[in-house]
């Protein structure tokens, strides 16, 4: 089955990060799809083709019936805690492909969490065609706040400040590969119902990440500092009223001692999407923002 011969992908959630992305990539590839967002004038501010259908995931159902009634496949780029209203709006026959997370393996479970468990609960249980990719940190879209605020934080501090010395595993995934991940299970013919974690390429330690990320960034090494997670906890109260300074959450903080490292072989086996490796994916994030500086 080509994107073609299946007709158009309907994007919920068109106008967030991955639906733009994945749009463009449709676009690009001269694939026609219908953008199903929540706020038309967001849409629009993306530059973006296409008359939107409005549906507001977490209001009455009729809108977003009324959206996906032509739907042969659906691409959910929204929080996966929205799965269920989207599975009770689609045609019966229609499948879905959406995101979630690798959050949902946090040893301290939260409302984002619990959402993807829900969502991948919902789409496993329905016996749909369709597969939810979870995942790992996202960065390299446009607007993200994952690496750029590490890097925003990096240009303020004289020193990388880390709970159990950033010796954590973290598994960066670039929004290229989010996106080509979404476009091969669009144009992949489902048994049921899947579940899938997507990672990049390189899986490292947090204190070699932001290392890596002040060498992306131009910024001069910084030397890590072990700090307590309680202590940084303290701390991150101070970035909320700082100026200048990228809020840092306590339960970011927290989530800084669990390793967030995911084999890749499954998402080459299933989609054929090799990841790019990391120093490749901050090469271009940073070159693009240089290059929007200079224009």
């Amino acid at each position: 089955m080509t994107p073609a011969a299946a007709g158009p992908v309907h994007v919920v959630g068109a106008s967030g990060r991955s639906g733009a992305a994945l749009c463009r990539a449709l676009l690009a590839r001269r694939v026609p799809f219908v953008p199903v967002v929540r706020d038309a004038a967001r849409w629009r501010a993306t530059g973006l083709p296409g008359e939107p259908r409005v549906a507001d995931l977490a209001g009455p159902p009729a809108p977003l019936a009324r959206a996906l009634e032509d739907a042969a496949r659906v691409a959910g780029t929204a929080h996966a805690r929205h799965v269920p209203a989207l599975l009770a709006a689609m045609p019966r026959g229609a499948m879905l492909a959406c995101l979630g997370s690798t959050r949902k393996f946090t040893r301290w479970p939260d409302a984002h969490g619990d959402g993807v468990l829900a969502g991948e609960a919902a789409l496993l249980g329905s016996g749909r065609a369709g597969v939810i990719l979870h995942p790992t940190m996202i960065y390299g879209a446009q607007g993200e706040n994952n690496v750029q605020r590490l890097a925003a934080l990096l240009r303020r501090l004289p020193v990388i400040p880390l709970p159990g010395g950033g010796r954590a595993l973290v598994q960066p995934i670039h929004q290229d590969d989010v996106t080509r991940s979404l476009l091969a299970a669009l144009e992949r013919r489902w048994d049921g119902p899947h579940a899938l974690v997507i990672a990049g390429g390189t899986a490292l330690s947090y204190r070699a990440f932001a290392a890596l990320v002040a060498r992306a960034a131009g910024l001069r090494p910084r030397p890590v500092l072990t700090v307590p997670a309680w202590a940084m906890m303290a701390a991150a109260r101070a970035t909320r009223i700082l100026p200048g300074l990228p809020a840092v959450g306590r339960a970011e903080i927290r989530r800084l001692l669990e390793d967030k490292a995911f084999s890749t072989e499954a998402m080459v086996r299933e989609l054929g999407v090799v990841p790019i490796g990391l120093e490749d994916g901050l090469a271009q994030l940073f070159g693009r923002a240089a290059r929007a500086d200079r224009s």
